[in-house]
């Protein structure tokens, strides 16, 4: 049976998508990006928006009964070859708190542009719940 996983705790997804879907152990997160689950609002600093965006797939994770230990792939989406170093620091400093196994998801990274403007960085996340 799939599953529609909703959460107050992420920002809400657009009508035409759910922020995440469940079926037997697979659990498929949406592209997060770097929007305030209460305000909507976004930071103009990359290191701002892709931590608030890992709280915002994580909010996900937990509401689905996951975590990141349970995340065997990402795809990180930047709008710019130049956020790189500060996104990646961010996200291994946020990877060392979340995954305390040490066992690091799969990660592709691609440049591409945004559904927003105001989108810096966009991830999503495949996690295998057992």
């Amino acid at each position: 049976m799939k599953m529609r996983i909703v959460t107050d705790a992420a920002p809400a997804p657009m009508p035409v998508f759910s922020q995440a879907v469940r079926k037997g152990p697979l659990l498929a997160v949406s592209g997060q990006g770097g929007a305030h689950p209460t305000t909507g609002e976004f930071s103009t600093d990359i290191a701002e928006q892709t931590r608030q965006t890992l709280q915002n797939l994580r909010a996900i994770l937990v509401a689905a009964g996951s975590s990141f230990e349970d995340v065997i792939m990402l795809r990180v989406y930047l709008t710019t070859r130049e956020d790189f170093a500060a996104m990646n620091a961010v996200y291994t400093e946020f990877m060392a708190e979340f995954v305390p196994s040490g066992i690091l998801p799969s990660r592709t990274t691609v440049f591409p542009a945004l559904p927003l403007p105001q989108m810096l960085v966009e991830i999503d996340a495949l996690a295998v719940i057992e």
